[in-house]
Parts: structure tokens; sequence; C-alpha cells
């Protein structure tokens, strides 16, 4: 709502509805065949709206691609009952990939002050209930430096160069909603911010030598499928849902 009345986003309410329609859909099939327990549509409503507000496309038959792929992922694609990728970001990357349809559009959000430190403000407090905001400042402080270093000592630009490439919406979002998705991060707080850090250098190399503007996306699609890995090396206390010991997974 706020990017379509305010933003003044092209976002359709069409658009809308079948990203929404559609991921509901295919999370309900997989309940039906006894896939996952009732009370994860809510787990699909979360993905739907993750791609409502990075994703965008023309053709309405690649945004219900997009949603389908997304939710399907989250059981096709798991190792030791944990999503391999995070569903929305595989959805985005693997749309993007297969109809060469579709784009991320990472200046829609604006860069006001007020707006970005409402994100944070609400994601930090998010992020603290689920045990994930490490997680994020692993990553933002990894980010920071290294475009500290290249920006402002080795370029000689102003701080206010470094501060606007931090003042994108999109970046936010994904560094507060995105990365810490708790069903695609390590369970041991020391490898979450290995991890974060590793998700940090990628996109910074991606972004200053690739000049891919969305390079946090992609760095994540990377560097996700370690997680199996890290939690091979560290291991620790799988994170679970206040009601999930007694469903099955979703």
């Amino acid at each position: 709502m706020l990017g379509t009345f305010i933003l003044n986003w092209d976002t359709l309410l069409p658009k809308v509805m079948v990203v929404l329609g559609t991921c509901m859909v295919t999370q309900l099939a997989f309940i039906k065949v006894g896939k996952a327990h009732e009370s994860s549509w809510m787990s699909s409503l979360i993905t739907a709206l993750g791609l409502c507000l990075l994703f965008r496309a023309n053709d309405l038959n690649t945004l219900a691609f997009a949603s389908v792929l997304s939710i399907s992922s989250k059981f096709f694609f798991r190792i030791r009952g944990k999503h391999l990728f995070n569903p929305a970001n595989l959805g985005i990357i693997g749309t993007l990939l297969i109809t060469q349809d579709g784009w991320i559009s990472p200046g829609q959000w604006g860069s006001s002050v007020i707006f970005l430190f409402i994100m944070g403000a609400l994601g930090s407090i998010l992020l603290f209930r689920v045990g994930r905001l490490d997680t994020t400042m692993a990553f933002l402080i990894a980010f920071f430096v290294l475009e500290y270093c290249r920006t402002v000592l080795y370029l000689g630009w102003s701080m206010d160069v470094l501060i606007h490439k931090f003042s994108s919406g999109s970046f936010i979002l994904f560094a507060f909603f995105m990365i810490t998705d708790p069903k695609t991060t390590p369970d041991h707080p020391w490898a979450r911010k290995i991890w974060a850090v590793s998700i940090a250098v990628l996109a910074f190399i991606m972004s200053t030598w690739a000049y891919i503007h969305t390079a946090p996306i992609w760095a994540l699609f990377l560097i996700t499928p370690l997680t199996a890995v890290f939690d091979l090396l560290w291991k620790s206390e799988r994170f679970r849902w206040l009601k999930e010991r007694n469903l099955n997974p979703i």
C-alpha cells in the first residue's frame, strides 16, 4: 500500500492478486497431499509478500511461475529438514534465469531517512525475537567496511557517496528480512556471522567488478546452499517456531 499510494509504484492489483493467490493455492496443494501442516499457509503468505516487494514483471504468467517456483522449492529442495534455498530468493533468481522476463527494482523504495529508520527499527525488533539480528549486523558491518575502504580510502570520495549506497530501501529490506530467514540460515551463531560476511564479500565483488546492481540477491542465492556445510561444521540447536514441535515442517 505504501509503495502503490505514496511511492507511486506501477504495481497493479491484478499482479498482486496473482502472486498472493498462486502462492496460497500452491501451498494448499502441498497441504492437501500431506506435505505440510494446515497452519503453514502463513509461510506462503510471507513468501508472497516478499515477491510483491522485490520482484517485478509485465506478464502475469511470469509472476505466477515465480510464485509456484518459490513455494515448491520449500518441499523439493531440502536437506536435513531445512530449506536449501530461501524460497522467495530462489523464485526470483530462477524466474529471471528461466524466463528471461521480470526484474528487480532496487531503487523503488526511494531513500527517505525516516522510512529507512522505521524499516530498520521494525526489522530489528523482529530479528531480536527470532534470534537473527546477528546475521543482519554481520552482513551490514562487513559490507560497510568493504565499501568504506573502496569508496572513501581508495577512491577518495566523500562519506555522502558511501551513505547514499546504503540508503536504498530494497537493500535494507534484503538485509533485515530476506537474508535472515531462520529456515535457511546456519544454526550456530558464529556460523551465521561467517555465512553473512561471506554473502557481503561476494555481493561486494559482484557489484564492484561485475557491476551487478542487485548483487546481494545473487550472492544470497549462491551462498545459501552452504548452510548445510556450516551446520555440519558447527553443531547447534535447530530453530523452531513456537508451535512447530508438533507439526510437520513447512
